[in-house]
Protein backbone atom coordinates (compact mmCIF):
# COMPACT_ATOMS: atom_id res chain seq x y z
CA UNK A 1 0.00 0.00 0.00
CA UNK A 2 0.97 3.35 -0.65
CA UNK A 3 2.32 5.57 2.00
CA UNK A 4 0.40 8.24 2.88
CA UNK A 5 0.41 10.72 5.91
CA UNK A 6 -2.00 13.49 5.07
CA UNK A 7 -2.21 14.78 8.84
CA UNK A 8 1.05 14.56 9.56
CA UNK A 9 0.53 12.27 12.67
CA UNK A 10 3.05 10.65 11.72
CA UNK A 11 5.52 12.24 11.10
CA UNK A 12 4.99 14.27 14.09
CA UNK A 13 5.25 10.88 16.48
CA UNK A 14 7.80 9.47 15.03
CA UNK A 15 9.93 11.37 12.66
CA UNK A 16 10.50 10.94 9.37
CA UNK A 17 11.55 8.06 8.05
CA UNK A 18 15.52 7.74 8.61
CA UNK A 19 18.13 8.46 5.56
CA UNK A 20 20.26 5.18 4.91
CA UNK A 21 23.58 5.16 6.41
CA UNK A 22 26.51 6.68 4.23
CA UNK A 23 30.28 7.10 5.05
CA UNK A 24 30.42 10.05 2.71
CA UNK A 25 29.25 12.86 5.52
CA UNK A 26 30.37 15.53 7.80
CA UNK A 27 30.51 19.25 8.33
CA UNK A 28 32.73 22.05 5.67
CA UNK A 29 33.58 25.16 7.67
CA UNK A 30 32.60 28.17 5.46
CA UNK A 31 31.98 31.74 6.73
CA UNK A 32 31.37 31.57 10.06
CA UNK A 33 29.49 28.49 10.22
CA UNK A 34 30.04 24.60 9.96
CA UNK A 35 27.69 23.13 7.15
CA UNK A 36 26.79 19.30 7.99
CA UNK A 37 26.30 17.40 4.35
CA UNK A 38 26.00 13.69 3.39
CA UNK A 39 26.31 12.02 -0.34
CA UNK A 40 24.76 8.65 -1.01
CA UNK A 41 25.19 6.80 -4.28
CA UNK A 42 26.97 7.52 -7.72
CA UNK A 43 25.40 9.20 -10.92
CA UNK A 44 24.09 12.67 -12.03
CA UNK A 45 24.27 14.94 -8.67
CA UNK A 46 21.26 15.83 -7.03
CA UNK A 47 21.20 18.48 -4.12
CA UNK A 48 18.36 18.57 -1.73
CA UNK A 49 17.61 21.40 0.25
CA UNK A 50 15.06 21.20 3.01
CA UNK A 51 12.54 23.89 4.12
CA UNK A 52 12.96 26.66 7.00
CA UNK A 53 13.28 25.00 10.44
CA UNK A 54 13.54 21.71 8.79
CA UNK A 55 16.39 19.30 8.52
CA UNK A 56 18.26 16.89 5.87
CA UNK A 57 16.42 14.10 7.56
CA UNK A 58 13.13 15.20 6.19
CA UNK A 59 14.28 13.82 2.36
CA UNK A 60 14.07 10.05 4.14
CA UNK A 61 11.61 9.22 1.69
CA UNK A 62 13.44 10.82 -1.69
CA UNK A 63 17.04 9.85 -0.92
CA UNK A 64 16.67 6.06 -1.89
CA UNK A 65 14.43 6.08 -4.71
CA UNK A 66 17.02 9.26 -5.96
CA UNK A 67 19.64 6.43 -5.30
CA UNK A 68 16.83 3.72 -7.12
CA UNK A 69 17.36 5.51 -10.14
CA UNK A 70 21.06 5.94 -10.28
CA UNK A 71 21.44 9.40 -9.28
CA UNK A 72 23.98 10.83 -6.92
CA UNK A 73 22.04 12.64 -4.01
CA UNK A 74 23.66 15.11 -1.63
CA UNK A 75 21.59 16.50 1.43
CA UNK A 76 22.60 19.65 3.21
CA UNK A 77 21.40 21.07 6.70
CA UNK A 78 20.96 24.79 6.12
CA UNK A 79 22.93 26.76 8.01
CA UNK A 80 21.96 26.95 12.05
CA UNK A 81 19.55 24.22 10.76
CA UNK A 82 19.84 20.06 11.76
CA UNK A 83 23.57 19.69 12.57
CA UNK A 84 24.99 22.64 10.95
CA UNK A 85 25.93 25.76 12.74
CA UNK A 86 25.63 29.39 12.25
CA UNK A 87 27.07 32.83 13.20
CA UNK A 88 25.14 35.43 14.86
CA UNK A 89 24.65 37.44 11.56
CA UNK A 90 21.15 37.80 9.75
CA UNK A 91 20.02 34.68 7.76
CA UNK A 92 20.07 35.62 3.88
CA UNK A 93 19.81 33.00 1.06
CA UNK A 94 22.39 34.47 -0.60
CA UNK A 95 24.77 33.34 2.21
CA UNK A 96 22.58 29.66 2.37
CA UNK A 97 23.25 29.55 -1.32
CA UNK A 98 27.47 30.24 -0.81
CA UNK A 99 27.51 27.27 1.56
CA UNK A 100 25.99 25.08 -0.78
CA UNK A 101 28.67 25.72 -3.48
CA UNK A 102 31.25 25.17 -0.89
CA UNK A 103 29.91 21.48 -0.06
CA UNK A 104 29.99 21.18 -3.90
CA UNK A 105 33.40 21.68 -3.73
CA UNK A 106 34.47 20.01 -0.89
CA UNK A 107 32.96 16.53 -3.06
CA UNK A 108 34.01 17.84 -6.33
CA UNK A 109 30.82 18.37 -8.06
CA UNK A 110 31.33 21.13 -10.87
CA UNK A 111 27.23 21.03 -11.93
CA UNK A 112 23.92 19.62 -10.00
CA UNK A 113 20.52 19.60 -9.90
CA UNK A 114 18.71 21.30 -7.20
CA UNK A 115 15.28 19.97 -5.39
CA UNK A 116 14.23 22.46 -2.89
CA UNK A 117 11.36 22.53 -0.68
CA UNK A 118 10.05 26.22 0.67
CA UNK A 119 13.02 27.95 1.80
CA UNK A 120 15.69 25.38 0.19
CA UNK A 121 13.59 26.36 -3.12
CA UNK A 122 14.42 30.11 -2.77
CA UNK A 123 18.37 28.78 -1.81
CA UNK A 124 18.26 26.44 -5.41
CA UNK A 125 16.48 29.33 -7.29
CA UNK A 126 19.68 31.89 -6.07
CA UNK A 127 21.90 29.20 -7.31
CA UNK A 128 20.31 28.60 -10.65
CA UNK A 129 20.14 32.52 -11.14
CA UNK A 130 23.54 33.63 -9.63
CA UNK A 131 25.58 30.61 -10.99
CA UNK A 132 24.02 28.34 -13.53
CA UNK A 133 27.22 27.06 -14.91
CA UNK A 134 26.92 24.79 -11.51
CA UNK A 135 23.14 24.39 -11.58
CA UNK A 136 22.03 21.87 -14.37
CA UNK A 137 18.36 22.37 -13.56
CA UNK A 138 15.76 23.52 -10.15
CA UNK A 139 12.97 21.58 -8.90
CA UNK A 140 11.09 24.45 -7.04
CA UNK A 141 8.63 23.54 -4.41
CA UNK A 142 6.34 25.17 -2.62
CA UNK A 143 8.53 28.56 -2.40
CA UNK A 144 8.12 32.49 -3.44
CA UNK A 145 10.31 34.62 -5.20
CA UNK A 146 9.27 37.93 -3.00
CA UNK A 147 7.30 38.48 0.37
CA UNK A 148 3.60 39.28 -1.85
CA UNK A 149 3.41 35.02 -2.99
CA UNK A 150 2.89 34.44 0.71
CA UNK A 151 -0.83 33.61 2.09
CA UNK A 152 -1.60 35.05 5.72
CA UNK A 153 -0.28 32.94 8.63
CA UNK A 154 -2.75 30.04 9.91
CA UNK A 155 -2.09 27.96 12.20
CA UNK A 156 -3.60 25.21 11.44
CA UNK A 157 -2.90 21.49 13.09
CA UNK A 158 -0.56 20.06 10.48
CA UNK A 159 1.10 23.03 10.36
CA UNK A 160 1.16 22.52 14.35
CA UNK A 161 2.10 19.00 14.05
CA UNK A 162 5.13 20.11 11.44
CA UNK A 163 6.50 22.50 14.10
CA UNK A 164 6.21 20.12 16.99
CA UNK A 165 8.56 17.65 15.14
CA UNK A 166 10.75 20.83 14.14
CA UNK A 167 10.63 21.59 17.85
CA UNK A 168 12.08 17.95 18.57
CA UNK A 169 14.80 17.68 16.24
CA UNK A 170 16.51 20.58 16.66
CA UNK A 171 16.80 19.90 20.22
CA UNK A 172 18.25 16.65 18.93
CA UNK A 173 20.61 17.62 16.45
CA UNK A 174 21.44 21.30 17.12
CA UNK A 175 24.37 22.56 18.50
CA UNK A 176 22.55 24.58 20.62
CA UNK A 177 19.83 23.06 21.30
CA UNK A 178 18.48 25.75 23.67
CA UNK A 179 18.71 28.11 21.18
CA UNK A 180 15.56 27.28 19.09
CA UNK A 181 13.05 30.41 19.90
CA UNK A 182 16.20 33.14 18.42
CA UNK A 183 16.95 30.22 15.43
CA UNK A 184 12.58 30.47 14.55
CA UNK A 185 13.06 34.65 14.85
CA UNK A 186 16.07 34.34 12.79
CA UNK A 187 14.50 32.27 10.20
CA UNK A 188 10.97 33.94 10.65
CA UNK A 189 12.71 37.50 9.49
CA UNK A 190 13.90 36.34 6.41
CA UNK A 191 11.16 34.45 5.16
CA UNK A 192 9.19 38.08 5.66
CA UNK A 193 11.72 40.43 3.89
CA UNK A 194 13.40 37.74 1.54
CA UNK A 195 13.79 36.93 -1.44
CA UNK A 196 12.64 39.90 -3.65
CA UNK A 197 13.24 38.98 -7.20
CA UNK A 198 12.01 41.20 -9.90
CA UNK A 199 10.18 39.83 -13.17
CA UNK A 200 13.46 41.26 -14.83
CA UNK A 201 15.56 39.31 -12.26
CA UNK A 202 13.39 36.12 -13.09
CA UNK A 203 13.71 36.75 -16.85
CA UNK A 204 17.90 36.31 -16.23
CA UNK A 205 17.49 32.64 -15.14
CA UNK A 206 18.37 30.50 -18.37
CA UNK A 207 18.66 26.94 -15.98
CA UNK A 208 15.89 24.60 -16.65
CA UNK A 209 13.19 25.09 -13.55
CA UNK A 210 10.08 23.12 -12.76
CA UNK A 211 7.69 25.30 -10.75
CA UNK A 212 5.85 23.04 -8.23
CA UNK A 213 2.58 23.92 -6.54
CA UNK A 214 0.58 21.50 -3.68
CA UNK A 215 -3.34 22.01 -4.35
CA UNK A 216 -3.63 23.09 -1.02
CA UNK A 217 -0.23 24.47 0.05
CA UNK A 218 -1.06 26.61 3.35
CA UNK A 219 1.86 29.36 2.59
CA UNK A 220 1.62 30.03 -0.71
CA UNK A 221 -0.55 31.52 -3.15
CA UNK A 222 -1.48 29.96 -5.94
CA UNK A 223 -1.20 32.76 -8.47
CA UNK A 224 2.17 33.39 -7.45
CA UNK A 225 3.28 29.95 -8.82
CA UNK A 226 1.38 30.98 -11.75
CA UNK A 227 3.06 34.10 -12.10
CA UNK A 228 6.81 32.76 -11.51
CA UNK A 229 6.37 29.75 -13.96
CA UNK A 230 5.08 32.96 -16.83
CA UNK A 231 8.40 34.83 -15.91
CA UNK A 232 10.91 32.40 -15.74
CA UNK A 233 12.10 31.43 -19.52
CA UNK A 234 11.01 28.05 -20.34
CA UNK A 235 9.78 27.15 -16.64
CA UNK A 236 7.33 24.44 -16.48
CA UNK A 237 4.25 24.40 -14.19
CA UNK A 238 3.51 21.06 -12.08
CA UNK A 239 0.82 20.86 -9.76
CA UNK A 240 0.39 18.06 -7.19
CA UNK A 241 -3.01 17.25 -5.97
CA UNK A 242 -4.87 16.50 -2.89
CA UNK A 243 -1.78 17.49 -0.81
CA UNK A 244 -0.33 20.74 1.32
CA UNK A 245 3.20 22.28 1.87
CA UNK A 246 4.44 19.03 3.29
CA UNK A 247 3.59 16.63 0.32
CA UNK A 248 7.42 14.93 -0.03
CA UNK A 249 6.18 13.51 3.56
CA UNK A 250 2.67 13.35 3.22
CA UNK A 251 2.62 11.08 -0.18
CA UNK A 252 6.33 10.84 -1.20
CA UNK A 253 5.57 8.42 -4.33
CA UNK A 254 3.20 11.88 -5.90
CA UNK A 255 6.26 13.64 -4.99
CA UNK A 256 9.08 11.42 -6.54
CA UNK A 257 7.26 10.57 -9.64
CA UNK A 258 7.10 14.35 -10.24
CA UNK A 259 10.84 14.82 -8.99
CA UNK A 260 12.21 11.77 -10.99
CA UNK A 261 10.12 13.07 -14.13
CA UNK A 262 11.55 15.99 -14.30
CA UNK A 263 15.31 15.01 -13.25
CA UNK A 264 15.39 12.90 -16.07
CA UNK A 265 13.45 15.67 -18.50
CA UNK A 266 16.79 17.88 -17.79
CA UNK A 267 19.29 14.81 -18.44
CA UNK A 268 17.58 14.64 -21.79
Amino acid sequence: MEFRDDDLDRFEVEGPTPLPDTETKGHVDHDGARIWYASYGSGAPVILLHGGLGNSCNWGHQVPALIESGDRVIVIDSRGHGRSTRDERTYTYELMASDVLEVMDRLGIEKAAVAGWSDGACIGMVLGHTHPERISGVFFFACNMDPSGTKEFVATPIIERCFSRHTKDYAALSATPDAFDAFVEAVSLMQRTEPNYTVADLAEIKVPVAIVQSEHDEFIKREHADYLARHIPGAEMILLPDVSHFAPVQRPAQFNAALLAFLTRIKA
